[in-house]
């Protein structure tokens, strides 16, 4: 009976841990403004931060940031390193297969960026024999190989960032990718002098995905269901609006 008691108090203590443990976020360990940067004593900033900080308030829970690279978001996850993906990861049917989501908690836009002095629009006949960048591992990847891979050619990059400079340069004709980043890129000094929105591509849901949501695992209801119910109290509130107005002049859900 004693070692009894003493493995009930054990098992006790080890659920009351679990109970306050942290809700590990994983973000992608590059800059990708507005959503996720750093700050100058590498702090995580931006507005999926924002958001996060207020979703972890109305939870009254910790949490903490894990920095994952893109590509490992998923792995890092399915392996239990984080709790949940926290970095612009559109909802796509290919993804449901491994994780499950949130609900949305923006609509991300798709399209493109090239040189002032280049045709605008991005159908077919615009992108005909050009080079387009584009991260990897990406909706705008499989975009890209579904609908222009028969005109033009997929340069990949490990990040944006990088595309962005060679597009300054001249060895790419486009970058393809979600329009927060392309647009926050063309505020810089370096996009402003070279580059120029080009336009939406057209809408592939089975692709692009139906907005963007958070990442858990498989089977991991309680969790998910956490988070959809924070979300939305978070936008009742008026939070949401109210820091979103900090990063975008539109709504971004």
């Amino acid at each position: 009976m004693k070692h009894l008691g003493k493995a009930l108090a054990i098992g006790m203590f080890v659920m009351a841990a679990n109970a306050h443990a942290d809700i590990r976020f994983g973000i992608v360990n590059e800059a990708y403004p507005p959503y996720t940067t750093k700050d100058a004593s590498g702090k995580a900033i931006g507005w999926e931060i924002d958001l996060m900080d207020a979703v972890c308030e109305e939870l009254k829970e910790k949490c903490t940031i894990v920095d994952v690279a893109w590509d490992g978001l998923i792995p890092a996850l399915e392996s239990k390193k984080i709790d949940v993906i926290w970095s612009s990861m559109s909802i796509t049917d290919e993804r449901k297969k491994r994780i499950d989501f949130t609900e949305k908690y923006y609509s991300a836009l798709a399209g493109m960026i090239g040189p002032k002095d280049g045709a605008m629009g991005v159908t077919a006949k615009e992108l005909k024999d050009k080079t387009v960048g584009i991260a990897v591992s990406t909706t705008q990847s499989a975009y890209f190989k579904k609908h222009f891979a028969d005109v033009a050619s997929e340069k990949s990059y490990a990040t944006v960032d990088e595309s962005f400079q060679d597009l300054a340069s001249g060895r790419i004709d486009y970058v393809f990718a979600d329009t927060g980043p392309l647009k926050e890129f063309l505020k810089t000094d370096l996009g402003e002098e070279c580059c120029e929105y080009k336009g939406n591509v057209e809408p592939d849901d089975a692709i692009l995905g139906a907005g963007v949501g958070g990442g858990v695992r498989k089977g991991d209801d309680a969790l998910r269901e956490k988070l959809n119910a924070a979300i939305k109290a978070v936008r009742a509130s008026g939070k949401y609006a109210e820091f979103s107005k900090k990063y975008f002049d539109y709504d971004p859900y």
